[in-house]
């Protein structure tokens, strides 16, 4: 558990500006929760870190627009492994 948030907060923050990762794989790496790591990251991270509050809204501007790009080739993929395994329970 982390006992400072401030430092939660940060970590947070510069994970993502670092990686350019999606709050999801933030919240996954530090074993936090995806509402956690956002609150920290759009409403606690300006008062600590102006600057990394930019970067981080930058990253996170870019994997909202590219969201519905990930979506569609999720199922894409998905659609592929059971044609995929289809043919190969035939065989």
């Amino acid at each position: 558990m982390w006992n400072d948030i401030e430092e939660r907060t940060k970590r947070s923050g510069e994970y993502i500006a670092k990686t350019g990762c999606t709050v999801r794989v933030c919240a996954a790496h530090f074993g936090t929760s995806k509402s956690t790591v956002h609150k920290d990251v759009t409403e606690r991270l300006p008062a600590l870190d102006p600057e990394l509050y930019e970067k981080v809204q930058k990253v996170l501007g870019v994997n909202l627009s590219e969201r519905h790009l990930r979506g569609g080739n999720a199922t894409k993929r998905m659609y592929e492994l059971r044609k995929m395994h289809e043919q190969a329970a035939r065989k």
